[in-house]
């Protein structure tokens, strides 16, 4: 890796942590390059503009969700497994991956939802792309014989997000020591409206 990717990837590092703590908007180009120990022309010789550095954290965030979260969740066995791994590694996502300030992600999403343009489209292409695997997940435990086959895979998506959504919100603005115990709750009562019946599991098996 040569010095110049090496710096732009410390950049991203330190924008990441900083978008994470102040709000995806919060990123300015000046305490950036202060906080890298560069000056504000040398971040602008890496990034041309403050919309560049937006795409590019997009990019550089996913890249850590997905070493965080996809990979390790594909590594399980497909089906059930697989579906309660990604929402367990999906809860502290962005502890695990040293967001001080959580998910960056769900700050964006609250920023830019009516802010037209290329930032918000690639928001909107990363969160559509972790849906579709999220689906293509829950089809894989339908497939299994371990979800019945009357799951409606969006719906079941739709309200495994408002358990992630609201675990953000009574851990990080309610300070809700039981958030993690709530969501969990949560989620085991969503798939036991789900699972297939043992007695047609044991059919599916012989």
């Amino acid at each position: 890796m040569g010095k110049a990717q090496e710096t732009r990837i410390r950049i991203l590092e330190a924008a990441v942590r900083m978008a994470s703590g102040n709000g995806f908007s919060g990123v300015s180009l000046a305490p950036l390059a202060a906080d890298c120990d560069m000056s504000k022309s040398g971040l602008f010789a890496h990034f041309s503009s403050k919309e560049a550095l937006q795409l590019a954290m997009l990019d550089f965030a996913a890249e850590r969700f997905r070493e965080t979260v996809v990979v390790p969740t594909l590594r399980s066995r497909r089906g059930l497994k697989r579906l309660i791994t990604a929402f367990e590694l999906s809860l502290d996502w962005a502890e695990r991956a040293e967001l001080p300030g959580g998910c960056l992600f769900y700050a964006a999403a609250a920023e830019l939802d009516d802010q037209p343009g290329p930032v918000r489209d690639r928001l909107v292409e990363l969160y559509q792309q972790w849906f579709e695997s999220l689906g293509r997940i829950v089809n894989g435990a339908i497939e299994a014989g371990e979800l019945a086959p009357r799951v409606n895979t969006a719906q079941f998506v739709a309200d495994l997000w408002g358990i992630l959504l609201m675990h953000r919100v009574a851990g990080r603005l309610l300070r809700d020591p039981a958030a993690d115990r709530k969501a969990r709750a949560s989620f085991r009562r969503l798939l036991k409206n789900v699972r297939t019946e043992p007695s047609a599991l044991r059919a599916r098996l012989r």
